[in-house]
């Protein structure tokens, strides 16, 4: 978090899905699961400028001047488009914590867009723990992290974990977080195809296995670093049923396959994948071949803190 004169600036990292298992449907309509996440370097960035009572010229309920700037191409129409207005969860969450905290400050908010939409990254959830994190500063709210980790959780199921720092395991509806030790250094390439998914109808659509499989593997691997252990313990269970509605699914892996990274899978609910690499000079290597086969966003990545 950085003070300046437009106001508090926080990046707000993308994540990637190391592990994801369906445990059980509920009786609410959402799945419980359990997931290895990784916060990566892609990032939106999010500027909060605070203002006293009516300095702003907003709608009172809302109290939120809300600017959003994209910084990604959008190369096919069918991809959603990123709200502009209150249907962003940066302005829900916002418009929820001035609720709850009584408090009658508002605000001027930024976002800058560089993580893709309905690609398994996390970015809007992402945006929205950045934007509370600013709020509760710049409005000197003093909220404790416990309170926000509650809020967050009304907020969306990925909301938590943007809050805390570094790898974790999330279970419930993946808001239930387990810190995980830190990790040694994890380098991959995001692909991101011009299409998206929606997370609703890929959980519509997916089957909760009989024998879940078990999330140790995969925290063998983050704790070892080893591609080899990897090979073991990367798995998305949601990735069969995102093959059968996106086709892109099998054309980024294969081109995955032939740019020379052997090692990848689909984060989230997709339709981005990702590849691990030995290092970021193999990352960026790849990325670059990637990119020459026009299939979408490239990204070369590492995990961070």
């Amino acid at each position: 978090m950085l003070a300046t004169a437009e106001g508090l600036v926080c990046h707000a990292p993308a994540k990637l899905n190391l592990y994801f298992e369906l445990i059980a449907r509920r009786d609410d309509g959402y799945h419980d699961v359990e997931t290895l996440m990784v916060p990566i370097s892609l990032y939106d960035t999010v500027t909060f400028h605070p203002f006293a009572g009516n300095a702003l010229a907003v709608p009172e309920e809302c109290g939120i001047d809300f600017h959003l700037q994209q910084f990604y191409p959008r190369s096919d129409s069918s991809q959603q488009d990123i709200p502009s207005d209150r249907q962003n969860l940066v302005v829900r969450a916002l418009e929820l914590l001035r609720q709850r905290s009584g408090t009658e400050q508002k605000a001027q908010v930024t976002l800058c867009k560089r993580i893709p939409a309905e690609a398994g990254l996390g970015g809007g959830s992402s945006d929205a723990a950045v934007a509370l994190k600013l709020a509760n500063r710049g409005w000197g709210l003093g909220w404790s992290r416990k309170q926000l980790m509650e809020l967050a959780a009304e907020l969306g199921s990925d909301v938590p974990f943007f809050l805390s720092r570094g790898a974790a395991i999330g279970r419930g509806r993946g808001e239930q977080l387990e810190p995980l030790p830190a990790a040694g250094q994890i380098c991959a390439v995001v692909v991101v195809p011009p299409q998206g998914l929606s997370t609703a109808a890929v959980y519509r659509a997916a089957n909760v296995p009989a024998d879940p499989k078990g999330v140790r593997s995969a925290v063998n691997a983050l704790q070892t670093g080893s591609l080899r252990d990897w090979k073991e313990g990367l798995h998305n269970r949601l990735e069969d049923t995102a093959r059968t509605l996106s086709p892109w699914i099998d054309r980024v892996r294969s081109a995955m396959d032939a740019a020379g990274c052997q090692l990848h899978q689909m984060t989230g609910s997709g339709t981005g994948c990702f590849g691990l690499t030995r290092h970021r000079a193999e990352a960026h290597r790849i990325a670059a071949r990637l990119r020459a086969r026009n299939i979408g966003q490239v990204f070369a990545v590492n995990n961070v803190g």
